[in-house]
């Protein structure tokens, strides 16, 4: 009975900890290496403090969709009529087409460093994913989900080999140069990373199709915790792995994409050894991303525009969930492939996602002050918290959105 009871909360795990790995996507690889290779150790501490503030904003999510049975766009078209829905999903689909590009140039980026071109790498992730939810259930899709996402914790392992000073890391837990201007910037470009809009759109449908409920809130917690941990300490990973490498011999130095990453980490790592484990966690980072945002929307659209969603049904019973999956996929890898300039699109998500902040917080936190029942509601000293949380975040992800790229 008690092994049964244990499989039982284990097999609830697992939302919680996909939403994560994706969260540790391409692009918030790319800014960790920046925020080491720049300032060095100087943004370690933000990367410990934000694992309780990814926790409070992903845990709501879950409380939703786990006491409603509903989700995110579902909720703020029951509540707030479909001129607010359509908007919140509309800019959730342009969030996620850019971060798309940032996956699919990941996994091209990747490909590059053993001479396979962008065509042939984007366009077999693009088959693989493809695949794996048109034939799959969401148990199964959560599965290959994890599996491809614990590749990230290659990082752990690239950061031990980094061999970091830890004299030098506690120095740089207390150093703070909150003057200056590019830390700053890079300080919202990490709040960015770790928290996305598209995060709370999948998580809160992700454990609403697995047939969850409020029973489960407390494992469903947990998993989330667990997964806020995890993500956080790939993030540090990089950080670290970066800063006691190019930050020590070559500080200051920018870096903005998977290639100069890897070639600045490979003297240091071994070229053949380092090159294949900084490909396989961001492959990993990638993929795992990409199935995360092109589900978010078309959970998203679909609770808004009314059409069937879930990975329960086959895709000759819900088409336009499938479909509207796959065309994100194509969409995404076809930009890519195109050759469109993926700097310059970069900044102009990255923009996205922080004026986005203030919307989807703002509707997280109404919706759990109103859509929950009392005893699930936010109330108290608690919700003060979270109000806090939400309104710091979003006033800095207003400042990324009016201050210019440098």
């Amino acid at each position: 009975m008690m092994r049964r009871n244990l499989w039982g909360i284990f097999a609830m795990f697992g939302p919680g900890l996909v939403v994560m790995f994706a969260d540790t996507d391409a692009g918030s690889v790319i800014t960790a290496a920046q925020s080491g290779a720049v300032w060095g150790y100087k943004l370690l501490l933000l990367q410990l403090l934000l694992i309780p503030i990814v926790y409070i904003v992903q845990e709501l999510a879950v409380r939703l969709g786990l006491v409603t049975g509903k989700g995110h766009g579902e909720l703020i078209l029951e509540h707030f009529g479909k001129g607010w829905a359509w908007l919140s999903v509309s800019t959730l689909i342009i969030a996620c087409l850019g971060a798309l590009v940032t996956e699919f140039a990941g996994v091209a980026g990747a490909g590059l460093l053993f001479g396979i071109p962008p065509w042939l790498s984007v366009g077999l992730a693009v088959l693989l994913l493809s695949i794996v939810v048109w034939t799959g259930s969401y148990l199964s899709v959560e599965r290959i989900a994890i599996l491809i996402g614990s590749f990230e914790l290659i990082f752990l392992l690239v950061a031990w080999w980094a061999h970091p000073s830890p004299a030098a890391m506690l120095s740089g837990l207390t150093q703070i140069p909150w003057r200056q201007p590019g830390y700053l910037y890079l300080v919202v470009a990490n709040i960015g990373a770790v928290i996305m809009p598209w995060m709370i759109f999948y998580h809160q449908s992700a454990v609403v199709d697995k047939g969850m409920t409020s029973k489960d809130l407390r494992v469903a917690r947990r998993d989330t915790a667990l997964g806020a941990i995890i993500t956080q300490l790939i993030m540090i990973a990089i950080l670290v792995t970066v800063a006691a490498t190019i930050g020590v011999y070559h500080p200051g130095k920018s870096l903005n994409t998977v290639q100069q990453i890897a070639d600045a980490l490979t003297p240091f790592l071994g070229k053949t050894f380092g090159t294949i484990l900084f490909a396989l966690g961001m492959v990993g980072a990638s993929l795992v991303a990409a199935i995360v945002v092109s589900l978010a929307t078309a959970w998203g659209l679909g609770e808004v525009s009314g059409y069937k969603r879930s990975l329960e049904h086959q895709p000759d019973k819900a088409p336009w969930f499938y479909i509207v999956y796959t065309a994100m996929l194509l969409i995404g890898g076809g930009m890519v492939v195109s050759g469109v300039n993926l700097v310059n699109l970069s900044v102009a998500v990255q923009v996205m996602n922080a004026a986005l902040l203030p919307i989807v917080l703002g509707f997280l936190y109404l919706l759990a002050l109103k859509a929950l029942p009392k005893q699930h509601r936010l109330q108290g000293g608690y919700s003060v918290v979270v109000g806090m949380v939400v309104a710091i975040t979003s006033t800095l992800g207003m400042y990324a959105a009016a201050t210019p790229f440098f």
